[in-house]
């Protein structure tokens, strides 16, 4: 049997540890595409903030200071690598529309360097360390679906994994492969990570491509800073992963190649899109 390697798409998320500076972490990633590029990778996804630390472990008004247009400086930058690469890139970062009005926001640019749009994270926790609303206004792009020159790419961001309705919203949309960039800490998180995305690829009939943090930010938040445990990983429409998961303490490029023709085998062996009853879920949207 020949495979149709027209619809392979190989594809990248990264987990990195915090750098201790701005500019040296823009510097690492700009390098992780450059080796991502060399192993063929066409779509490549960063962690969630992955300019910054991951300040929502405290409330300290200086990290506003992260936030940056989108696009802007840094989303220009990775323009030109996308753009000599030829490589979709997925840019999770801190933005700031206007004075005060601040977004956790992912940045979609195509292999030909064009910025496509952005998705702002829609959900924001507010607990001890991931203090979230301190930072970040909720999201009103809705769940918008780019379409790049290798597949229809949608974001989802860290705790937004938690509400189904937006996994499903992207898959109406015509999502082929949703990123869902984080930065999670142990505890009741890990066997939520293991089942969430799983899950909703499963039952949106996608592949899903979750990456985290790895390493302790013990510098920039003393001893209120937590461990990140990485495990990233790309999980297919059947709900089963695409190779092994990353390591939970390793910097890692996780490369997988995305077969998007078994998308159309599931969706005609599950019909979950056609016996979906949207007259019947009214109250699943009331206040």
């Amino acid at each position: 049997m020949t495979v149709d390697t027209s619809q392979i798409v190989r594809t990248a998320i990264t987990q990195a540890t915090w750098t201790g500076d701005e500019e040296s972490m823009i510097q690492k990633h700009e390098g992780f595409v450059r080796t991502a590029a060399a192993q063929g990778v066409q779509v490549i996804c960063f962690q969630e903030l992955f300019h910054g630390p991951y300040f929502g472990i405290v409330q300290d008004a200086k990290y506003y200071d992260y936030a940056q247009a989108v696009p802007g400086p840094i989303v220009e930058r990775f323009q030109k690598l996308a753009s000599e690469f030829k490589m979709v890139i997925v840019v999770p970062m801190y933005e700031e529309e206007q004075p005060g009005v601040l977004y956790n926001t992912a940045a979609v640019i195509d292999a030909d360097g064009t910025y496509l749009g952005k998705y702002r994270k829609h959900h924001i926790p507010h607990l001890p360390q991931f203090w979230e609303k301190f930072y970040f206004r909720p999201g009103n792009t809705d769940y918008p679906v780019f379409d790049t020159k290798y597949g229809k790419i949608g974001v989802y961001i860290c705790y937004d994994r938690h509400f189904p309705e937006g996994w499903r919203a992207l898959g109406l949309n015509g999502a082929e492969i949703v990123f869902n960039p984080s930065a999670t800490k142990p505890g009741l998180s890990n066997r939520l990570w293991e089942l969430e995305q799983p899950a909703a690829a499963v039952a949106n009939q996608y592949y899903v491509g979750a990456n985290n943090r790895i390493g302790n930010e013990q510098a920039e938040f003393g001893d209120e800073a937590v461990t990140f445990y990485g495990s990233s990983y790309f999980v297919d429409p059947k709900g089963n992963y695409v190779g092994e998961r990353a390591s939970t303490d390793t910097e890692e490029i996780l490369v997988r190649d995305l077969d998007l023709g078994v998308i159309r085998e599931v969706r005609n062996s599950w019909q979950f899109y056609r016996d979906r009853r949207p007259d019947s879920y009214e109250p699943l949207v009331a206040p």
